[in-house]
């Protein structure tokens, strides 16, 4: 760079970024999405799980689980040079669900990530995004050893309204989780042009 322009005599591109919030139940792989995709070493806030939680914490269906998000995960990645997504994931269990409201401030859209072993645990994030009016998109993360279904089936399951996107994925995968956050991204995008022209109208 120099005196403020590239080598290259172009004037340096500031990016938009935009934040996108991951939710979803305990242990259903929030940390794992932005650790895949993240250009940066995620920010991760996880503690041991303890005897003490045991109460409260229900591990069925991922009992070699040994941690949890108390806070939040902090991801961040660049699509094109001029869009880069900062990534929140959100604590699932109950007790901290009152950093969702200050996780999800001027968020773009949200991804609810589900898993068909514990889909009642995508409600409360399908619900809080719902009511605060939040595009968000529905992420059936494919566990190893997980029931497949097919996505008309979970759909139906989750109750979704119909132009709620709902994806099969992989958290592990780099380019399954990229696939996730463009369709968000396109979703949201769509989501506000309709919002605005119905208010224009």
């Amino acid at each position: 760079m120099i005196f403020g322009r590239s080598e290259r005599g172009k004037p340096p591109v500031e990016p938009v970024t935009l934040k996108i919030l991951v939710a979803g139940g305990f242990g259903v792989g929030k940390t794992t999405l932005v650790g895949a995709v993240s250009e940066i070493r995620p920010l991760r806030t996880e503690e041991l799980l303890t005897e003490a939680g045991r109460p409260v914490d229900d591990t069925s269906g991922v009992e070699a689980k040994r941690t949890t998000t108390v806070a939040m995960d902090f991801g961040r990645i660049t699509l094109r040079e001029d869009l880069v997504l900062y990534l929140f994931g959100t604590p699932g269990q109950e007790r901290f669900w009152f950093m969702w409201d200050e996780l999800s401030e001027g968020a773009l859209g949200a991804i609810v990530l589900a898993d068909t072993r514990r889909l009642e645990d995508s409600f409360a994030g399908i619900d809080y995004f719902e009511r605060r009016g939040i595009p968000f998109l529905v992420g059936v993360n494919c566990f190893e050893g997980a029931d497949r279904y097919p996505a008309d089936d979970i759909r139906q399951a989750l109750d979704l309204d119909p132009d709620v996107p709902l994806v099969l994925c992989d958290a592990r995968d780099r380019e399954s989780v990229k696939e996730i956050l463009i369709g968000v991204v396109q979703h949201a995008m769509a989501f506000q042009a309709s919002h605005r022209q119905t208010v224009t109208t």
